[in-house]
C-alpha cells in the first residue's frame, strides 16, 4: 500500500461545505484505505495500491461527481511527491512561507506556456513563479488574496488544472504522512 494525499479545490455542495466526514466514508466506501482529513478541509490522506497518482486523480473526480454530485478538481501526490515540491520551491524561506505557495498541476505544462505565463503575467504585480514537476511555485510577497494572479489566469496560460497550497501546509503534510 501506498500512502497518498488527496488535494481538492474548494469543495462546496449548493453553498455549503462538504461534510469530511462525508468524504472520509465515501473514499472508504471505495476501498481508499486510513482516510483522514488534514490542516484544513481539501486535503484528505489515504492508502492504496501502488499506482500512478493521475490515475488516482480520476477515480477521485468520478467519486466527487457519483457521491456528491460534484465538480471538482484533486491532485493526488505522494509523500516523496510532495517531499519533492517543498524542497524544489526556489522561495520557499524568503518571504515568510504562508506567502509561498505551490500550485499543484494536473499535468505539467511545457517551456513555451510558463513562458506565456510569464509574458502576461509582467504588469499584474510583484509576484514570482518558478516551473517545478507538475508543479508552480508562487512566492506572493504579501497575502495572496490581495493578489491579481488567479487560479483562472494561471490555469488559462499553462493549459492545465491546479489547487494551491502554501509552503508550511505541505511540509506539515509531509511530517503527518
Amino acid at each position: 500500500m501506498t500512502r497518498y494525499c488527496a488535494f481538492f479545490e474548494s469543495l462546496t455542495v449548493r453553498g455549503d461545505r462538504l461534510s469530511m466526514a462525508d468524504l472520509r466514508y465515501a473514499f472508504e466506501r471505495e476501498e481508499l484505505e486510513n482516510a483522514e482529513t488534514v490542516i484544513s478541509s481539501g486535503n484528505v490522506l489515504f492508502d492504496y495500491e501502488d499506482r500512478p497518482s493521475e490515475g488516482l486523480e480520476d477515480l477521485l473526480a468520478y467519486l466527487m461527481r457519483d457521491r456528491f454530485d460534484m465538480k471538482a478538481f484533486v491532485a493526488v501526490r505522494t509523500r516523496e511527491e510532495i517531499r519533492l515540491s517543498v524542497e524544489a520551491n526556489p522561495f520557499a524561506g524568503e518571504s515568510g512561507d504562508s506567502f509561498v505557495h505551490t500550485v499543484l498541476l494536473s499535468g505539467q505544462p511545457n517551456q513555451d506556456r510558463f513562458d506565456r505565463l510569464l509574458a502576461d503575467h509582467g504588469t499584474l504585480g510583484g509576484e514570482r513563479l518558478a516551473l517545478g514537476a507538475r508543479a508552480l511555485f508562487v512566492d506572493y510577497a504579501r497575502p495572496p488574496a490581495e493578489s491579481l494572479l488567479t487560479m483562472d489566469f494561471i490555469e488559462k496560460r499553462l493549459g492545465c488544472r491546479g489547487t494551491v497550497r502554501n509552503v508550511r501546509s505541505l511540509a506539515r503534510i509531509v511530517a503527518k504522512m
